[in-house]
């Protein structure tokens, strides 16, 4: 069968001292247009554009280091345990040193810290916390979708061995058929991202519920695509369930918490934002 050989390196134009990869540029890409969506949507409710300056300040480093944190806690915490300046520098100590770059962000990590984040910048600022949560959820998957295309480049997180039609070969891997677990998420990404804006007009009046239905969207999508993809870590070998699977439990859960909380007649009561 004429399966799909994918043979990228992930290199978009190497300098010689560096080479830019498609997976760097596609998460820029990510964050580049987040902001521009949420731009337009700050200045239709008469929010100061300052206010997303600092709002974007404060996603984009809790994401880094969310993320990194995120890899090394859950998907190899056994060599980071002994090898803890690595999590920050691009080097690895281990063999020999040589310069790696930040390889290794994990997704369930960078979330945590945003929400984190975004509970800062809502006591600081004085912004009612839902209202950015709501915002973020619309334009999030968006950003999901394009950093799966960047794995996609990177030839990484792989799906397990399949034999159907669209099958991909990643031949810097392996020569064996897989599912493109990658796509399977981009495309999910990307469907949610057109459904959440379709339903927006509709649920913008609840605050909180746009986020509870993301949440739910979003990390459902990722647990039932997780049986499509091979193990990340050696340890998830034998696991009923893998470590992306059980990391997106709770996720799912608050987000059918907040989606039953907010669907009430009373909603509670949150502070408008800031005006221009």
């Amino acid at each position: 069968m004429a399966y799909i050989h994918w043979v990228p390196d992930g290199i978009l134009v190497d300098f010689g001292f560096y080479a830019l990869r498609w997976y760097s540029v596609l998460f820029a890409s990510g964050f580049l247009f987040s902001y521009i969506l949420l731009r337009k949507k700050f200045r239709a409710e008469g929010v100061a554009g300052v206010m997303l300056e600092k709002l974007t300040i404060y996603v984009v480093i809790a994401t880094v280091i969310g993320a990194r944190l995120g890899h090394c806690l859950f998907y190899d915490f056994a060599y980071y345990s002994q090898h803890p300046l690595e999590i920050f520098l691009p080097v690895r100590f281990q063999p020999e040193l040589a310069f790696t770059g930040f390889q290794g962000l994990a997704s369930h990590g960078g979330v945590m810290a945003i929400l984190i984040a975004v509970s800062l910048y809502s006591y600081r600022y004085q912004v009612a916390l839902f209202w950015i949560l709501d915002k973020l959820a619309l334009v999030s998957p968006l950003a999901g979708c394009l950093i799966r295309v960047g794995n996609l480049f990177n030839s990484e997180i792989i799906g397990r061995p399949t034999s159907v039609p669209w099958a991909f070969v990643f031949e810097r891997v392996d020569l064996i058929p897989r599912h493109p677990g990658q796509l399977y998420e981009a495309i999910s990404y990307l469907l949610i991202f057109i459904l959440l804006h379709t339903l927006e007009p509709k649920l913008n009046r609840k605050p909180g519920f746009i986020f509870g239905l993301f949440l739910v969207l979003l990390f459902l999508a990722r647990f039932l695509l997780e049986f499509f993809k091979a193990d990340q870590s050696v340890f998830e070998a034998g696991m009923l369930l893998n470590m992306g699977q059980l990391l997106s439990i709770p996720f799912i859960l608050l987000g059918f918490i907040l989606l039953v909380l907010k669907n009430q007649k009373q909603s509670i009561i949150v502070k408008e934002p800031p005006a221009a």
